[in-house]
This record gives C-alpha cells, sequence and structure tokens, in this order.
C-alpha cells in the first residue's frame, strides 16, 4: 500500500484529492481519522498502530462485513424456508422497526 506518490510535483498535488474521499465522499471522517493516525506515528509504525481505523475505513469503502451479515441472514431464512418454518405471507416479512 502506498500513501505518497514516489514523485511529488505540483500536478500530484493538484489531482492528489482525485483519489480521495474528501470531495463529497461517504467516508470523509474515517479516512482523515486514518490519515490524523498515520501522519502522527509515521508510515511503518503507523499501519501497526492505525490498523483498526483502518479497518473502519476499508468497511465504509467496501461494505464487506455488512454483505456478510446479509448473505448469512439471508441462508438462516432459506434454511427455514426449507424446513417448512416460514410459510405463506411469513416467508418474506420484514422485521419490526424498532426489532434492532
Amino acid at each position: 500500500m502506498s500513501i505518497s506518490p514516489f514523485l511529488r510535483a505540483p500536478f500530484t498535488d493538484i489531482t492528489g484529492g482525485l483519489v480521495s474521499h474528501q470531495m463529497l465522499g461517504k467516508c470523509q471522517k474515517e479516512e482523515m481519522r486514518y490519515m490524523d493516525c498515520l501522519e502522527a506515528y509515521g508510515l511503518d509504525r503507523g499501519r501497526v498502530k492505525c490498523a483498526q481505523i483502518f479497518e473502519d475505513f476499508h468497511e465504509c469503502q467496501t461494505h464487506t462485513k455488512q454483505f456478510k451479515r446479509f448473505m448469512t441472514m439471508r441462508r438462516e431464512r432459506d434454511r427455514q424456508i426449507a424446513e417448512g418454518k416460514l410459510k405463506g405471507d411469513d416467508k418474506y416479512v420484514s422485521p419490526k422497526v424498532d426489532s434492532y
């Protein structure tokens, strides 16, 4: 993972914002926390010290944990349908609003 460009020039400063989430990105806060942590500890120590913050930032970008939860719930619902526990209109009933 490379954070800073190999060659730094005015062009890299101008175009650096294109690959970040700071311009209308949904992960602005997570990215900023990660960059602040890297700045505080440096690149080498920061990768170890800021690993949890990076995981939060990565989840914000990719939604992998959220998708795994969704697939687990779908498999459970399909299992219950196959066993006959859910029938008719109960197969695809959404949870109540305050259920979590």
